[in-house]
């Protein structure tokens, strides 16, 4: 079960496709720490979702076999085989495997649980099986890539008649406000003055214009400042509209290709009355119903909406507007959204964000798009 607390990215199970060494390292290292895996282990939203979906529905484990994609302490594959699997397949790239082998045996399991140290595009099972489980998912459900590895292991070891553990996410998004836009602008605001401060100090010191970089550095500090989503975890009485489903994942049948690119567009409505448009907030769920021909009997959802008392590890992600927009009870959003891996490291995210605002008295606003950075 892979980290994401600290933004280092992380899957447990995946080989990245990768360019540079140092991707791979930063990729990885990560997870051969406890300390990881323990933040992962404490989040009890997440814990709660996949123990009740497996000891809930161990119709789908008794006698069966099991592939963990990302096992990391190993914790999915023990109540696994805690449920009654036959066979359980915990596979894991990083020395965590090592803990996970340990975990296994003192909880005397090791008859059950195969731990396979490797990556999941890389190894080879002995046969088919019965369930995929893995938690695969990352901030705003997509980065990292994980999922990839998923459909990987699903499309190689999956029996035609398997069932996947969760069978379904969806990414929501919906307005906020919040005053950490103000902090922005003023952080970035700070950042130009010290630049212009700098390059006059240059000029005075040294004798050496650097005023042609002030362009550059402008963009540097507007992407940081401005256009790289924050990790919030949201109170819900930030959500100043209705949220909206940006995409549906079918966890048996989606392909790669489906997720490189996520594209869509929806409508929300402002709910509150004289308020701020400061960004977008966006979260996921996901579902464990099994499948058509072999429903759970129990289907649990995991949310990362935000929740005063059930937050997640994951929280939320925050794009937000500069300057904000005034907001009034029945204004109407109509949103495009487009979301691809980062050409310099797939494992992050760039999103495009365009809306259509029409007031309730009928008055459209100026449309803007606006592009942001999941980093």
């Amino acid at each position: 079960m892979g980290s994401h607390h600290d933004r280092i990215t992380g899957s447990n199970g995946r080989a990245p496709i990768v360019d540079k060494d140092v991707d791979f390292a930063n990729y990885f290292c990560t997870y051969a720490f406890l300390y990881h895996q323990k933040e992962m282990l404490s989040d009890r939203v997440r814990m709660d979702a996949y123990y009740n979906s497996i000891f809930q529905n161990k119709h789908h484990f008794l006698g069966k076999t099991v592939l963990d994609v990302g096992t990391g302490s190993g914790i999915l594959a023990i109540w696994s085989a805690q449920a009654g699997a036959r066979k359980v397949y915990a596979v894991e790239a990083t020395k965590m495997a090592e803990h996970a082998r340990k975990l296994v045996e003192a909880n005397s399991l090791q008859d059950v649980v195969e731990v396979i140290e490797g990556s999941v595009e890389d190894i080879t099972l002995p046969e088919k099986v019965d369930v995929i489980i893995s938690e695969w998912m990352g901030y705003f459900l997509l980065r990292e890539s994980m999922f990839d590895s998923v459909i990987c292991a699903r499309d190689r070891w999956l029996k035609p008649s398997g069932v996947m553990y969760p069978s379904h996410a969806r990414m929501w998004m919906a307005p906020v406000r919040s005053g950490i836009v103000d902090q922005k602008a003023g952080d970035y605001d700070a950042a130009m003055d010290d630049w212009y401060n700098f390059v006059e100090d240059i000029r005075t010191s040294y004798g050496v214009n650097m005023s042609i970089l002030t362009k550059p550095f402008d963009e540097e500090q507007k992407k940081y400042y401005q256009q790289t989503s924050l990790w919030q975890n949201l109170h819900p009485q930030q959500l100043i509209g209705t949220a909206a489903l940006v995409k549906d994942i079918d966890c048996l049948t989606a392909t790669v290709d489906e997720i490189l690119e996520v594209k869509s567009s929806f409508s929300s409505s402002i709910t509150m009355e004289n308020t701020r448009l400061c960004g977008f907030g966006g979260w996921f769920d996901v579902h464990f119903r099994g499948r058509r021909e072999d429903p759970a009997k129990h289907e649990i959802e995991l949310t990362t909406a935000p929740s005063i008392d059930n937050g997640t590890h994951w929280g939320q992600q925050v794009f937000l507007l500069n300057p904000p927009i005034r907001t009034s009870v029945g204004d109407s959003l109509v949103l495009s959204f487009v979301m691809n891996r980062s050409k310099e490291n797939h494992r992050l995210m760039e999103v495009e964000i365009g809306c259509e605002m029409t007031e309730s008295c009928g008055k459209l606003l100026t449309p803007f798009r606006n592009k942001f950075y999941i980093e």
